[in-house]
């Protein structure tokens, strides 16, 4: 079975453009849902990554920014499979992959949550009041939140030594980075320069 998924092109690629168009939708289904409640409220975007605020925050069911997203990332997969053919690193190809699917199936985790959340919040009593998150501290909690899974893949690779599960260790690991630095650039923004006690 593993050697069908990676001895061809079609199989990961199949999986992860799935993924990837999944993502899209169930992160647009759970911004619908987040926009008719009024319990919860992120500062700023629903949507992290800067580059699909527009597209989200509009709720545009065919985004152009994704799409070409999709296509030059399958464009690419397409060049490593041929590079991958070329080489002696079979083990690329997995390791990429593994890079890919891993990190989509650790935000299907968050929109699944997402999405239970807002349907229980529009539908039910179970969750009453108003709370507001920072935008600081979302990017603090996803970025907490992609290391836990860095560390559970860290775990599955130490038993499985694939490299498609190191893959996921380390693009979770590096999704966790960027948006540690994206917070701790947003809490320098909102603070402002600080005076030296010349200046004040």
């Amino acid at each position: 079975m593993l050697s069908f998924f990676f001895d061809s092109w079609w199989p990961g690629m199949l999986v992860w453009s799935l993924l990837y168009v999944s993502d899209y939708v169930l992160t647009l289904k759970c911004a619908r849902l987040y926009a008719a409640q009024k319990t919860i409220r992120f500062e700023g975007s629903y949507e992290l990554t800067p580059y699909f605020q527009r597209d989200i925050d509009s709720l545009r069911a065919v985004s152009p920014r994704f799409l070409f997203a999709l296509l030059l990332t399958l464009g690419m997969l397409g060049f490593l499979w041929l590079l991958n053919g070329q080489s002696s690193a079979p083990f690329l190809w997995q390791f990429i992959l593994g890079c890919l699917i891993c990190v989509q199936l650790a935000l299907h985790t968050r929109h699944l949550r997402n999405l239970f959340l807002f349907r229980s919040i529009n539908s039910t009593t179970f969750v009453q009041g108003r709370v507001e998150y920072s935008r600081t501290l979302s990017l603090r909690m996803s970025s907490w939140e992609c290391f836990v899974f860095s560390g559970f893949f860290l775990v599955l690779f130490a038993f499985t030594q694939s490299w498609f599960i190191l893959g996921g260790v380390v693009q979770c690991f590096v999704m966790g980075i960027k948006h540690r630095r994206l917070a701790s650039r947003f809490q320098t923004r909102i603070a402002g320069p600080v005076q030296s006690p010349e200046q004040t």
